[in-house]
């Protein structure tokens, strides 16, 4: 390029435009590879970035996904808690529900064992009175005995028949355990269970007693459903409504008697079954909260805040609703309505 400017063919300002077209260009190559220079370190500095972010982002994910396996394991231990739980919550309902079963049972087989026992008695008698000369003999006792022979075996077939129907009653109701809806006599039902759930409350507590009061529509029928969920549904809130009558009878109120009370109607499409009690009441900051999973009004150790909730989920799976209404202090009634098909 200096060869070119120094030939003597060129004029002074031809050379001078030449020299300034060469240092404007000198200097345009300048900045382009200092641009260039700039660039490549950018690129590389970006790539070290990249790949730390890419490593970074590697390490959240690896971090995400365990945090994910722990959660999963958590959850997995919640539900097997929360099974055992509801395990305990039902293992709870079997234990009132065998406890008033055997003492169902056990009243008629007092009655049989007792009658059995005097009747074995006069048999004695009148084998003796039988054993005597003909003229020592007094036919008019043997006319006795025998007839109270006969009223003993009527009352021992009585009460048989009754330890039998309590048997045939409970083998019905737990060959629903299928799930299966079958036509149940709600009235029949809600009887059974107001006795089963008041004599486990007395097999714990002997002193206990309550005033028992039911009024059952009689044109009702037979509804569809699965009678062993809902004799659990009705036996869980009788049990807790005993539980409450007793404890409050506990603090000795003035003139207070413990009551507790069913009763079916039927409104349109729909039965329903109250369960009402004169006992201590739920609190108007608990009333939202009842038939929430866990949550119990009962003293620690006492509950484990499943019963209603497990009842609301019966019945809801019934098509059918559970609420209630209380006043603290008074008493709480609740309402279970069911659809009738």
């Amino acid at each position: 390029m200096s060869e070119i400017i120094n030939l003597p063919e060129l004029s002074p300002e031809l050379r001078l435009e030449l020299e300034k077209l060469i240092k404007a260009t000198d200097k345009e190559l300048e900045i382009a590879l200092f641009k260039l220079d700039r660039t490549e370190k950018v690129k590389r500095t970006t790539a070290i970035l990249l790949e730390e972010t890419i490593e970074e982002l590697e390490l959240k994910r690896k971090a995400v996904e365990d945090s994910n396996l722990a959660l999963q394991k958590s959850l997995e231990e919640l539900k097997a808690t929360q099974q055992q739980l509801i395990q305990s919550e039902k293992m709870a309902s079997l234990g009132e529900l065998t406890a008033g079963i055997a003492h169902e049972i056990q009243n008629p087989l007092n009655f049989v064992n007792n009658f059995s026992e005097v009747s074995m008695e006069l048999f004695d008698e009148i084998t003796e009175e039988r054993n005597k000369k003909q003229e020592a003999r007094d036919d008019g006792l043997e006319a006795e005995i025998l007839a109270d022979i006969r009223q003993n075996l009527e009352k021992i077939n009585h009460h048989g028949k009754r330890a039998d129907a309590i048997v045939k009653g409970m083998l019905e109701h737990s060959r629903s355990s299928a799930g299966e809806k079958q036509p149940t006599d709600i009235n029949a039902l809600a009887d059974e269970f107001l006795r089963l759930a008041y004599h486990g409350l007395r097999a714990k507590d002997k002193s206990f007693n309550a005033i028992l009061k039911t009024d059952f529509e009689e044109s009702i029928g037979k509804v569809e459903v699965v009678s062993q969920d809902i004799g659990r549904v009705i036996l869980n809130l009788l049990t807790n409504a005993f539980y409450t009558v007793n404890q409050k009878k506990q603090r000795n109120p003035e003139g207070y008697e413990p009551t507790v009370s069913i009763g079916t109607k039927k409104t349109g499409n729909q039965v329903e079954i109250t369960i009402s009690d004169n006992g201590n009441g739920i609190p108007p900051s608990a009333i939202d909260k009842i038939f929430q999973p866990f949550f119990t009004t009962k003293p620690t150790g006492e509950g484990t805040g499943l019963g209603l909730s497990l009842a609301y989920d019966i019945v809801k799976a019934h098509g059918g609703e559970l609420y209630v209404a209380s006043v603290a202090g008074t008493g709480s009634t609740f309402t279970i309505k069911l659809p009738v098909q």
